[in-house]
């Protein structure tokens, strides 16, 4: 990385010479093709001629064969080359498309961590196309991507988060490592619980004793067959093919669980020993990098080198296809000795299996809010203190909408101020503040740098009744499905995390006396527990509850101008009640004569 560059400049950069590379490869792709074509024609024509016409010496022919062979041992590594330098033109691609607010869709959108019941993830749009987890993964392993969407979905220890910013430091300026991850583990979608679960499994085959048996066995047979070639009686052949035959029925189906169970669970393991041998060499400075380094070293060999000697088992497994295995192969008991050494492998390093996996998604997490830090260099780490709930957010920006149309806004929240109560008009930005403040706070909370000038925060839980809707299936209303959300964030705010509760148009289902009645119990039954948070309101009744709550609450409000029939907002935030509705505005600006 070049001192100095702007990340645009750098990838613009990198993305050239990536360019420029895969197109060399290609050329020299082509070139190999066509020469490889002329091999075969000439080999083709030099066979006719030894062979056919018995012009030229016969051994001639096998000059063209033999340097086709190297050529498509060669060729095969230029289109690996090939394929490896295209998938890192992706990468700087898509890192570019971010810069450039074009990214939504192109990432993992993390649908399958989806959960409305989660009291933020929807609120928050922390998932699908366009949402923070799409924005934020790099990752390319099913173990990095559930990392990831487990600190975005649970908030860390504050001793855990300054670990992570320590780790985001370090990984910020390793570009060539990103990309390297990115590139070795670009179609890697193993590494989740099904190879973890077959690894940790006890062991099907009792291999001591069991496995020396088998060898005798096989020895025995192959003996009594070469004797018998060379002139000896077959009666020793057929007793030791006999006992072979007792001996490989009695363990024929916990073989078959076995090598079958391997195949399923070990999909991937070429590449998984890739990232792990790319990972292995490198050397931190942050102290939970140099421990996830320390977790790879389980002592005996890399585990690198151990999954690829899982791998090369399987494709020996694989294998038993072969015409030939699969008619010496039951004689010498060769998928037997096959699935001892997957079961011996499994003794050895599966109980191991579990924190290698774990280091590498880690890993990723970790690369993911690097690349994000580096791409993002105005966002800051948040600070963290300790005591009552607190947050003094400056200038806070939404991490998901493009920045040229961004509007900041400062949010203070602290023992003397605990609730602000935002009133304005339709789509003047009361639910994106709610967003906006939320989305940081999980930004925080899961280690990663923030769209602020500043943010200083306690451990703070989020709870948010944002994006709440009725529900055909269980026959339940909007109304009782955003008093089910309160009552959920209410059991929030009484666990040992404070609370930030984030409610957009509270109890809007119901009348306004009941709504005024019951919104001022439930935003003092958060506040008794100590949480802090906002509430939105089109209905200025609700502004009312923070005078019996003196300086402990206050009114805010965004604002709206109409000017020659176009209604127009500028997304900041004031003091006080909003004097005015653009209701009426709105609904004739569409056509409707109200």
């Amino acid at each position: 990385m070049r001192t100095g560059d702007s990340p645009a400049a750098e990838y613009e950069r990198r993305l050239e010479a990536r360019r420029a590379a895969s197109a060399r490869l290609e050329r020299h792709h082509v070139l190999l093709g066509n020469v490889r074509l002329i091999l075969f024609a000439a080999g083709g024509a030099l066979t006719w001629l030894a062979f056919v016409e018995n012009a030229i010496a016969m051994w001639l022919p096998a000059a063209p064969a033999a340097l086709f062979a190297v050529l498509a041992v060669y060729h095969e590594s230029v289109i690996r080359k090939q394929r490896s330098a295209r998938r890192a033109e992706r990468v700087y691609e898509n890192g570019i498309a971010r810069l450039e607010d074009r990214w939504a869709g192109l990432g993992e959108a993390g649908e399958r961590f989806r959960d409305p019941a989660h009291p933020y993830s929807e609120d928050l749009d922390l998932f699908g196309k366009g949402g923070l987890f799409d924005l934020l993964s790099a990752a390319r392993t099913l173990i990095g991507e559930n990392t990831l969407a487990k600190w975005l979905l649970t908030p860390a220890p504050v001793t855990e988060i300054r670990e992570r910013h320590r780790a985001i430091e370090d990984l910020r300026p390793r570009l060539d490592f990103r990309e390297d991850l990115a590139v070795l583990a670009e179609d890697l979608r193993t590494g989740g619980g099904s190879f973890v679960n077959w690894a940790e499994e006890p062991g099907a085959i009792p291999v001591r004793g069991t496995r020396m048996t088998a060898a005798l066995l096989s020895l025995a047979v192959l003996a009594a067959a070469i004797a018998w070639a060379a002139g000896g009686h077959r009666a020793p052949f057929s007793v030791a093919l006999t006992f072979v035959a007792c001996f490989g029925f009695w363990l024929r189906a916990r073989v078959r669980h076995v090598l079958h169970s391997a195949e399923q669970a070990a999909g991937g393991l070429s590449m998984l020993a890739s990232v792990l041998k790319r990972i292995e060499p490198e050397r931190f400075t942050a102290p939970s990098l140099a421990a996830l380094l320390k977790a790879l070293d389980t002592g005996g060999l890399p585990p690198s080198k151990q999954i690829a000697r899982l791998n090369r088992l399987v494709e020996l497994i694989d294998s038993r296809d072969n015409v030939a295995l699969r008619i010496i192969g039951p004689p010498l008991l060769y998928g037997t000795h096959l699935a001892f050494a997957v079961e011996a492998w499994r003794a050895r390093a599966g109980v191991h299996a579990r924190q290698w996996l774990d280091a590498v998604g880690e890993i990723e997490a970790l690369s993911s809010l690097a690349a994000y830090s580096y791409e993002h260099p105005d966002d800051v780490f948040p600070e963290f203190a300790d005591g009552p709930a607190l947050f003094e957010g400056g200038n806070l920006g939404h991490p998901l909408l493009p920045g040229v149309r961004t509007v900041r806004n400062s949010v203070h929240l602290h023992e003397g101020l605990k609730l602000l109560i935002v009133s304005g008009s339709n789509m003047s930005g009361k639910s994106t503040l709610l967003r906006t403040v939320g989305i940081n706070t999980a930004l925080a909370m899961a280690g990663a740098p923030v769209r602020a000038a500043r943010l200083r925060l306690s451990p703070l839980a989020v709870g948010a009744s944002i994006r709440v809707t009725d529900s055909l299936q269980s026959g339940a209303s909007r109304f009782y499905a955003e008093i089910t959300r309160l009552r959920r964030i209410l059991d929030i705010a009484r666990g040992p995390v404070r609370l930030l509760f984030l409610l957009d148009e509270l109890l809007n289902g119901t009348n306004s006396n009941d709504r005024r009645i019951g919104a001022e119990g439930i935003v003092r039954g958060f506040l008794e527990h100590g949480a802090i948070g906002l509430v939105t309101t089109h209905d200025l009744a609700l502004t009312e509850i923070t005078t019996p709550m003196g300086t402990g609450a206050a009114n805010v409000h965004f604002e709206d101008h109409l000017e020659e029939g176009v209604i127009t907002f500028d997304y900041k935030l004031h003091e006080g009640v909003v004097q005015k509705s653009n209701a009426l505005e709105l609904m004739r600006a569409i056509g409707l004569y109200v």
